[in-house]
């Protein structure tokens, strides 16, 4: 205990490798099994890792990419490291089914078979071939996106600001079961049995049990739970009209960002990154970059939809637009310099990372790199954001 109290407090100066080595190390029960496992993974810290070598720009692993009709300055992103409609194809199918089983709607049904987010966790996730774990990714995303349109974003959905607050904290509920509280609870089940997106909820995290510990599981939660809080800034803003500078907009948006989607990567891999190491803050500083560089491809690819609703979303474009003043192509300039740097961010600090001595950290990082080179071709395809 004491060591991890005095690794957190280390000082940048402090030798990186040194410092998250003796993260790295399992202690404390179960420790020669978890030096097994190590011993017989199949991906080696060289082979999994970003390159050790060369600078920035001459990494074959990323590359500038077109994208919306071409006409804005190219997004840096990864390479795409998968492309397999048949697998997307059938995660689809089984994801409508279980939609289906959870009580969504025939068009709510149509619309998700149309979503896509079978191919989202296909081009994601490419580590991983295994179609029930690349459901329960697929899962978690729609009952994400769900939430997200019925209840924070889309007025035509349903979405209002003001019950916002109390959706969610019933969404909590769903996922994080809280303890019985005698007659109470029935009235709490009841209502957790009648909405399809706390059916979905509960149902996708009940199976994130069965494949992922529970410190992985709990950490999805409070990812979420995190994103939440945002939800409700944004909800504050609309409701107000005030709307925030884009500072604001952005720091809210770095808890709101597809860094909650990427803390499944190790769960669909079949690893665990321990806790220790998850959250050391560099490496957590490593993951918020790409969830946030991901999420920015968002707020471009949906600057028409985000502005055309009655109450308009926050979304950086917009926010950057009416503060500065400036044109929509100007704010889109530099939405894309951002989410560039960001990119080149993360890159960065995967190269600091690369020396770690552990297999699952190597894993994650690569994991965490494809989830955004798939991501922006997710983004970049569907008919959501065309």
């Amino acid at each position: 205990m004491t060591d991890t109290i005095a690794t957190a407090e280390a000082s940048d100066s402090e030798d990186l490798a040194a410092v998250l080595a003796r993260l790295a190390k399992p202690t404390g029960l179960g420790t020669s099994a978890a030096r097994l496992i190590t011993q017989v993974t199949d991906i080696s810290p060289t082979d999994a890792g970003p390159p050790s070598g060369g600078t920035v720009s001459d990494d074959p692993a990323y590359t500038y990419r077109e994208w919306g009709d071409g006409s804005a300055p190219p997004l840096y992103v990864p390479i795409a490291e998968r492309d397999n409609e048949a697998l997307a194809a059938e995660v689809d199918a089984r994801l409508v089914a279980w939609a289906r089983d959870c009580g969504f709607g025939d068009d709510d049904l149509v619309s998700l078979g149309k979503a896509g987010f079978g191919r989202l966790v296909m081009l994601t996730h490419t580590d991983c071939e295994d179609t029930d774990r690349l459901l329960l990714a697929a899962q978690l995303n729609a009952a994400w996106w769900a939430a997200d349109d019925y209840y924070a974003d889309d007025s035509d959905m349903g979405a209002t600001p003001e019950q916002l607050p109390p959706r969610l904290a019933l969404t909590m509920a769903a996922m994080d079961p809280v303890p019985r509280t005698q007659e109470f609870t029935t009235d709490l089940d009841n209502a957790l049995d009648t909405d399809p997106i706390l059916v979905a909820l509960r149902s996708a995290i009940g199976r994130a049990g069965r494949y992922g510990s529970p410190a992985q599981v709990q950490r999805i939660c409070y990812a979420t739970f995190s994103m939440f809080v945002s939800w409700t800034a944004y909800a504050a803003w609309r409701h107000s009209g005030e709307y925030p500078p884009a500072w604001e907009y952005l720091a809210a948006r770095q808890h709101d960002s597809f860094y909650t989607s990427m803390t499944l990567i190790d769960i669909v891999g079949g690893y665990e990154l321990t806790a220790n190491l998850f959250y050391e803050r560099r490496i957590r500083r490593a993951l918020f970059q790409a969830g946030t560089a991901s999420v920015m491809v968002n707020d471009l690819l949906s600057v028409a939809k985000d502005a055309a609703d009655e109450k308009p979303v926050c979304n950086m474009v917009l926010r950057i637009a009416a503060e500065r003043g400036c044109s929509i192509d100007e704010a889109i300039e530099t939405t894309v310099h951002l989410h560039n740097d960001l990119v080149r961010d993360f890159q960065t600090g995967s190269r600091e990372l690369a020396g770690v001595p552990s297999v699952e950290l190597q894993r994650m990082l690569r994991g965490t790199r494809a989830w955004m080179g798939g991501g922006f071709v997710w983004h970049n395809t569907n008919p959501r954001y065309a």
